[in-house]
């Protein structure tokens, strides 16, 4: 039996090796965000100062892995047997909630996974001890370190408030003096702004960095015979004052001197210092609880005692965590802050909802957040008018955007932010952290990463009347990914350490055996995720100011229209003809992507007039109709491939030979002249595209002739409804494919003879 402790504690290595790597795929937004968004710093050097920074915060976080020991719960009202079960539980729920969020692209809280899941497997266990004795449900409590874990979980809920109220706060003000000609400033400005943000950082990664050192406990006459915990907690104006002289000082010499960029200097600074930050406060997250079973099993397997009379009050001691698996901890999390796709898919959830930019939005609009728009625009309102027009205006002006061109919208390298935002982004989250550090409370650095960001988002104007709705629901899709976190966590690791406890090692293996499918299954579904899409580039933006130019730019997309709208047609035969689900799938799935594309396209028109020159406006016009035309295209493409998905899913009639023949036969002549179109269009010859527009009554005579068939099939042998209304639908729909591809060809050609005459 002892053996069966033995496999567990193995396992439960292995699983930390695993909740290592899905915790910083999810975390890395908390540290790379505010770098990466404002582009201040090369991407390779954010992630060497990153790394550096996880590196030195695996080894200071040794002290908070008390946490996973006895933060939750009270070790000594469980025995080692139940213990290990908690512990298994924990972690097996643990790693398949915060993958499902990685896979999703949603940051979430490690902090509330960890709690949350220590919380619900210990309170399951207790109604189980209960429930076999002869105890009451309200002895609960006992269980339960009620204080410590009201105090965490009070400490996270306030730290969403808090973190977005200062950061609002905090970027409005500073936007209000500094202004988006910030890099213009006074010297001795910059200065006193790089002075307060580093002095804050450098304060905030001694109070992480510091207290899981050996060094903690030292003594020196220069700061009155105190230690230096004691000093950095006791005397914090005194350290600010100096921390502050300092590092103004500094800046302000690296400014005149050196002729640095001091936001540049703070957001390096910043990233390693939350980096720090990540490590040294969530490891415990990740390998506490590993660890609080190793040791577990160490003093149970010393002791000689049974399993199920060893109690493990020793867990109630502190126990220092043993260098070598801090050390190979770090490392697993800096590689996998370098490999980790997942990791980017996160962090761009926080960069759309934090753009300055117009950007395609990500998450759609809820009657919740139009209700807080509109009341924030009522409030809005209301408080400019308590003002003076004079002092609105000036207010404005301060906040008037002058630096990011129309033109950065089509550039992809545009930065989400500016650098003062960045600066701010991690000046607030550092000092908030650092304020919870000295409390002891272990916070969701998530939530206070991106509640600060979404603060100074909000301050900075970035959501817009046309962009706000959009951003709220994100933030709330986000906010209500957390409490599902914590629900999920609870009842699952719950569940979990019930039927290990019943069923014992084969529930284990079978549990592991499950997650591990879904773990897999969500990787290939992840890496997969475009395997199916059309390899083709996506559209091109239109940046020509003459109608010559966009008649350029208008033949590359035209010719990836008409070529993806092509394949999307095979799919679409091929899947009708086998009644095969998973090519019409793929239709669907490419056809979706093209619509996107072309949408982006179309929003970008407001941008694309603007940039246009004075003398090519009759670009705008072309630009407009030929947008129009592909949205038709794909408009009409979208509902014959929707609908042929759900008549094979519903598993509807299969299509006659007949019937497939002729869809065959339609299709050949579609890709055929789709493919003419396409070689026209690459030799630019007007000779050819009047050519294809001779021969519309020809294919429109044959599409009519498959109507007619299809008629006559229908008085004479037809006896599916469903069968017939879909296939005359994909008739139908192909006639104006067909018609609005020689509307294209035909706008196409008139432009060109303008322009060559």
């Amino acid at each position: 039996m002892d053996n069966i402790y033995v496999i567990l504690v193995a396992v439960l290595a292995i699983l930390a090796i695993g909740d290592l790597i899905v915790g910083v795929s999810n975390d890395a937004v908390n540290f790379l965000n505010s770098a990466v968004g404002s582009k201040a710093i090369s991407f390779k050097t954010i992630m060497i100062l990153a790394s550096l920074g996880v590196a030195c915060g695996a080894l200071f976080s040794s002290g908070l892995m008390e946490v996973a020991r006895k933060g939750i719960f009270n070790p000594g009202e469980f025995y080692f047997d139940e213990i290990i079960l908690i512990f298994t539980a924990v972690m097996l729920t643990d790693i398949l909630l915060l993958d499902f969020f990685n896979t999703l692209g949603m940051p979430t809280s490690t902090t509330v996974s960890i709690v949350f899941t220590l919380l619900g497997a210990a309170v399951f266990m207790a109604i189980i001890k209960i429930s076999q004795g002869s105890g009451d449900f309200g002895d609960i409590v006992n269980y339960i370190n009620t204080k410590k874990a009201t105090q965490i979980i009070f400490g996270i809920l306030l730290s969403v408030i808090v973190a977005l109220t200062i950061g609002a706060i905090v970027q409005w003000f500073s936007r209000l003096f500094l202004t988006y000609e910030f890099e213009k400033k006074a010297m001795w400005v910059s200065a006193l702004f790089g002075g307060i943000a580093l002095s804050a950082i450098t304060y905030f990664i001694l109070m992480k960095g510091i207290k899981g050192t050996p060094y903690v406990s030292l003594k020196f006459d220069l700061i009155g015979g105190m230690k230096i915990k004691d000093f950095l907690e006791t005397e914090v104006l005194k350290v600010s004052i100096i921390n502050f002289l300092f590092w103004f000082g500094i800046s302000f010499l690296a400014i005149k001197v050196l002729k640095a960029n001091i936001y540049k200097i703070i957001i390096g600074t910043g990233t390693f210092g939350l980096a720090l930050a990540f490590a040294g406060n969530d490891l415990v997250n990740f390998i506490g609880v590993p660890i609080a079973a190793y040791q577990s099993y160490e003093a149970w397997a010393a002791s000689g005692a049974v399993a199920s009379e060893f109690s493990m009050g020793v867990l109630s001691s502190k126990v220092p965590t043993p260098p070598i698996l801090l050390i190979l901890s770090g490392g697993i999390m800096v590689v996998t802050l370098w490999l980790s796709t997942k990791a980017k898919k996160v962090m761009k959830t926080e960069l759309d909802l934090s753009d300055q930019n117009t950007i395609k939005e990500r998450f759609q609009p809820n009657l919740l957040s139009k209700g807080i728009v509109k009341i924030s625009q009522v409030l809005g309102n209301g408080f400019n008018k308590i003002l003076s027009a004079t002092v609105v205006s000036s207010i404005d002006k301060q906040f008037t955007n002058t630096n990011i061109a129309l033109k950065n919208q089509n550039d992809k390298d545009a930065p989400s932010f500016d650098m003062l935002r960045a600066s701010i982004n991690l000046v607030v989250a550092s000092i908030l952290i650092s304020i919870a550090t000295s409390y002891k409370l272990p916070l969701s650095t998530t939530y206070v990463t991106f509640m600060v960001a979404m603060g100074t988002s909000l301050a900075d104007r970035a959501w817009k009347r046309d962009s706000a709705v959009y951003r709220v629901a994100g933030v709330l899709n986000v906010i209500g990914g957390w409490f599902l976190t914590a629900i999920t966590a609870f009842l699952v690791s719950g569940v979990i350490v019930t039927l290990i406890y019943l069923g014992g090692a084969q529930a284990i293996a079978v549990i592991l055996f499950i997650i591990l499918i879904i773990i897999g299954k969500n990787y290939l579904k992840h890496k997969n995720e475009n395997a199916d899409l059309i390899d083709l580039d996506s559209l091109v933006k239109y940046e020509s100011k003459s109608i010559k130019g966009v008649m350029e730019e208008s033949t590359k997309n035209i010719i990836k229209v008409f070529k993806r709208i092509d394949k999307i047609y095979t799919s679409l035969a091929s899947g009708l003809s086998k009644h095969d689900k998973s090519e019409l799938k793929k239709a669907k799935k490419n056809i979706n992507r093209l619509s996107n594309d072309i949408d982006e396209l179309r929003e970008n028109v407001f941008y694309f007039i603007k940039n246009l020159e004075e003398s090519s406006l009759s670009a705008s016009n072309f630009y407009i109709v030929i947008l129009s035309l592909m949205n038709d295209l794909a408009d009409d493409l979208e509902y014959i491939v929707k609908k042929s998905y759900k008549h094979v899913n519903n598993d509807h009639s299969k299509f006659k030979l007949s019937q497939v023949r002729d869809l065959q036969e339609v299709h050949e002549i579609s890709k055929s002249t789709f493919q003419n179109a396409m070689e026209t269009f690459r030799n630019n010859s007007t000779v050819e595209l009047i050519s294809i527009l001779n021969r519309k009554d020809e294919v429109m005579s044959v599409l009519d002739q498959k109507i007619n068939a299809q008629i006559k099939r229908t008085r004479n042998e037809e006896t599916s409804p469903k069968n017939t209304l879909l296939y005359f639908n994909i008739l139908l729909k192909t006639k104006e494919l067909y018609s609005n591809k020689l509307n294209i060809i035909k706008l196409f050609l008139d432009n060109t003879r303008k322009t060559e005459s």
